[in-house]
């Protein structure tokens, strides 16, 4: 017999820059950084067009690092057995958090009515959820996965 879902969830982070605005700013740093390069070698400064390269290099591994946390998938499903969260990315999957439905509870920090912080618990033990949303989409969120947990603890009844 499968189990009844009642939440599958599926958490993105959001980037504000695509690919092809990265390598549009990609390409205005690496022009710059020339231009500034052509006018140290002209007047003597050998060394300094090696700094700005680093820097180009600097700027190419942090959006790449930034794109590759993009690609992460944070996965919540609710059925009428079990809570599961899962980290996936392309290459891999993992579980980060599992409990039964019937004795997890979530909490929610707030402050100045938004929701800070949304964690599943069960016997002293949290797992922090829906970290990439943002404050309002986190509360809105919270509400879902307690109406999830409410329905499937109803279903096994």
């Amino acid at each position: 017999m499968d189990d009844m879902v009642f939440m599958d969830a599926e958490i993105r982070p959001h980037r504000s820059l695509s690919e092809r605005g990265f390598i549009i700013l990609i390409s205005i740093v690496t022009f710059l950084n020339c231009c500034s390069a052509a006018v140290f070698l002209a007047m003597g400064a050998y060394f300094v067009p090696l700094f700005l390269g680093l820097d180009v290099l600097a700027v190419l591994v942090a959006f790449l690092a930034s794109f590759a946390s993009g690609r992460q998938i944070e996965r919540v499903q609710v059925t009428d057995r079990k809570v599961r969260v899962t980290h996936e990315t392309p290459k891999w999957s993992r579980v980060v958090w599992e409990s039964p439905t019937a004795f997890t509870r979530v909490s929610v920090l707030t402050e100045d009515d938004q929701a800070v912080d949304v964690r599943l618990g069960l016997s002293g033990k949290e797992a922090r959820v829906a970290a990439a949303l943002s404050p309002l989409e986190r509360a809105e969120f919270a509400r879902a996965l307690q109406g999830a947990i409410q329905d499937a603890r109803k279903a096994r009844w």
